[in-house]
């Protein structure tokens, strides 16, 4: 059984987390007024898996330099990892393999359909991202994706909107 978790959770996308890390202040003051209002931000296996191979193999010192100082500063931050079980990680590649295949994602996209199932998985319902592919999604196709894996529907989410939306 699993620990009780906060019932207002969000998902973050590594270009989120790497945003942080370059003091990026819009990713901050997201980052702020959301754990003010109540929220926990939930950083996804395939995030977290992102992270570490960009500080290992990142394209260039600075993106390495970011996702080392993004590691280091997560519970700084307060955000947290998020856990799935091995059954819940397979499930979540399976969802994403299925996105692909109806071409609601690019082929190279596989780790962004991975995490909406992560998200889903942990009955989370917005995953904050500044990922276009993500952003620009075919809602409704995403929608019955999800319906057909019977797995609860994510939506994705740009940080300033969602602070804008906030107030």
């Amino acid at each position: 059984m699993r620990v009780s978790t906060p019932r207002k959770q969000l998902a973050l996308d590594t270009n989120v987390v790497l945003d942080l890390a370059a003091d990026a202040d819009f990713a901050h003051e997201f980052r702020e007024s959301f754990q003010r209002a109540g929220y926990a931000l939930r950083l996804p296996p395939t995030a977290a898996g992102e992270l570490h191979e960009q500080f290992l193999n990142g394209p260039t010192a600075r993106k390495r330099e970011q996702a080392r100082v993004a590691l280091a500063n997560l519970l700084t931050w307060r955000i947290l990892p998020l856990e799935l079980t091995d059954t819940e990680l397979a499930i979540a590649e399976r969802f994403a393999e299925q996105v692909l295949r109806k071409g609601l994602l690019p082929p190279e996209e596989f780790h962004d359909a991975v995490l909406l199932g992560e998200a889903a998985l942990a009955g989370i319902p917005l995953l904050v991202t500044s990922d276009k592919h993500l952003l620009n999604a075919d809602a409704e196709g995403l929608a019955l994706a999800f319906q057909d894996a019977d797995l609860p529907p994510v939506q994705s989410a740009h940080p300033k909107a969602l602070a804008r939306a906030l107030g």
